[in-house]
């Protein structure tokens, strides 16, 4: 999420991580997530996935506030990559040259989830990191829709 389990699942990374959901939390804020990467776009798409996750679970309303909640999850993306891992022999130049065929999207993020007016958090990652691995096969053109994809897994 947040690719490998991460933000889009926060919900979920909270119960996995052994934290219980306090009982009196039933509608959770969930404000659009600062980004301090310049990927246009993301920090809808990350607060997106994170409603939806939440949502999923089924035990609370979720909004896109942090007014009249119980709890507010908050976050800033901090870092997003997308990073060549894996090549092949280029087809165009008689196999002298490397392509790459395989990529690595890395998001990094701060995290925070509390109960509304609460000092201490129920749970907080100062860097959290979610990644997924995409192939472009053997169309370079497919990069951007692979991309996203992968983002969509985040």
């Amino acid at each position: 999420m947040l690719g490998a389990g991460a933000l889009q699942g926060c919900g979920y990374a909270l119960e996995g991580r052994g934290i219980s959901v306090d009982p009196s939390i039933k509608k959770i804020g969930v404000p659009l997530f600062k980004d301090q990467t310049g990927k246009p776009g993301l920090d809808q798409k990350i607060t997106e996935k994170v409603i939806e996750e939440l949502l999923r679970k089924g035990r609370f309303d979720v909004i896109e506030s942090a007014t009249g909640v119980d709890a507010v999850v908050e976050g800033t993306l901090l870092n997003y990559t997308s990073q060549a891992i894996g090549f092949n022999r280029g087809s165009e130049s008689g196999g002298n040259r490397s392509e790459a065929s395989r990529y690595v999207a890395l998001l990094t993020a701060k995290v925070r989830y509390a109960k509304t007016g609460a000092t201490q958090p129920l749970w907080e990652a100062d860097v959290f990191t979610a990644r997924d691995e995409y192939d472009i096969g053997e169309d370079a053109h497919n990069y951007f829709d692979r991309e996203e994809q992968a983002l969509e897994r985040i």
